[in-house]
């Protein structure tokens, strides 16, 4: 099973659209895991139109029309991976035990808000993902996005840095 994890998208503010890349990724996704900040519901009903499979959450910039349409915490079993997703998880610092408190029956939390690259377990086996954003990069060096294979229970994850001029 082939995942795409975005988070972050901030559309129409900080980009136009997603990426080519990054609509590639979306076409040959299995699933589509967005971890909020959307910010348009547009962006919403064009990956839920073009993605085999799409997993969403709100984030703190989405408004009600987003929050009617996406919960604040999502969980699925992707084959055999017990995955919840989240946009906001509080500081960098003590991150990894406050959500293995939060979320001790789930294997991987994907979450967003901080557009940085994160890829951690906690003690408890607890694995942690943020993609950054495609779109807006803030302080970080490039614009990023993540894609992940489920194979045998097992989940292999790639960082992709977005690549200009595609």
């Amino acid at each position: 099973m082939r995942l795409l994890i975005i988070s972050d998208t901030h559309l129409p503010r900080r980009a136009r659209d997603l990426p080519a890349q990054v609509w590639e990724e979306v076409d040959r996704a299995d699933v589509v895991i967005h971890a909020g900040d959307w910010c348009d519901l547009d962006s919403l009903t064009s990956l839920q139109a073009r993605a085999e499979r799409l997993i969403g959450v709100y984030g703190n910039n989405d408004g009600p029309e987003l929050r009617e349409r996406l919960p604040e915490v999502a969980r699925e079993d992707l084959g055999c991976v017990r995955l919840a997703v989240v946009h906001e998880t509080g500081p960098a610092k003590g991150r990894e035990s406050r959500c293995a408190k939060r979320f001790p029956d789930v294997d991987v939390l994907v979450f967003g808000h901080s557009h940085i690259p994160w890829d951690t377990h906690a003690d408890t086996g607890l694995r942690l993902l943020n993609p950054g954003s495609p779109t807006d990069r803030r302080r970080q060096p490039h614009h990023t996005y993540m894609s992940a294979q489920i194979t045998d229970g097992r989940l292999d994850v790639r960082l992709h840095r977005v690549e200009t001029g595609r």
